[in-house]
């Protein structure tokens, strides 16, 4: 994802409202974000699709690296020789 432009990429709601097909384009050419504003805080946030599903599939594999981490805190992981041997077991079955 893109990184914010504040003087382009921050509008409020009207502002939303009257252009919205035009800043639909921007947020799909540009692949920033558009901030929306309502009575002048943060309301909501307009993103690409293929920028939201990239960023979708980094919140996974934090959350897996995360999960992997805490496995092995617990004692649950294996050695690097252990699972080269489950793996090659698994493909040669």
């Amino acid at each position: 994802m893109q990184r914010l432009r504040i003087d382009q990429d921050i509008r409020s709601m009207s502002e939303f409202r009257t252009g919205i097909a035009s800043f639909l384009k921007q947020v799909h050419v540009t692949k920033r974000p558009l901030i929306i504003t309502q009575h002048g805080k943060g309301a909501a946030v307009l993103l690409d699709v293929g920028e939201y599903e990239a960023m979708l599939e980094k919140l996974e594999l934090l959350q897996d690296i995360q999960t992997s981490l805490g496995q092995l805190e617990n004692g649950e992981g294996v050695t690097h020789s252990k699972a080269k041997d489950l793996i090659l077991k698994s493909v040669t079955r």
